[in-house]
């Protein structure tokens, strides 16, 4: 077996949890193959590049290997491997994550009280 299904393989590289989401993020353009859209039937091989936008900065994996059961997570971490630039830009986008402020840090005593309302109206000219 050389060549598999791309939903088939994303499922048993463990990226969704059924074939069948795997399908329909793949029929959304979430997922590219060699840099074009793919449909969930496109057969993928072994040095073909998969783009998966899971999160914000897509994940970009080398296909090492092709599996049509789903194993256990460290059998399925074997069939890719992450490109150092996918790794390079998760680690950016962490990074910027945490020195980013807490948006409510902005709000010391919580909400505003029926007396802070009004005062906010007055300001507003209401």
């Amino acid at each position: 077996m050389d060549r598999i299904r791309l939903d088939k393989w994303l499922w048993a590289a463990r990226f969704y949890k059924t074939r069948s989401l795997a399908a329909q993020e793949i029929g959304k353009g979430r997922v590219q193959v060699n840099g074009q859209p793919a449909k969930p039937a496109r057969e993928v091989s072994a040095n073909d590049l998969v783009s998966i936008r899971k999160e914000d900065p897509p994940i970009e994996v080398r296909v090492c290997g092709v599996s049509g059961a789903r194993g256990p997570a460290p059998v399925a971490r074997l069939l890719y491997e992450e490109t150092p630039e996918s790794i390079q830009a998760r680690e950016r986008a962490a990074e910027l994550r945490r020195l980013a402020p807490e948006p409510g840090q902005d709000l010391s005593a919580g909400r505003p009280t029926k007396r802070d309302r009004r005062l906010i109206d007055r300001l507003r000219g209401k």
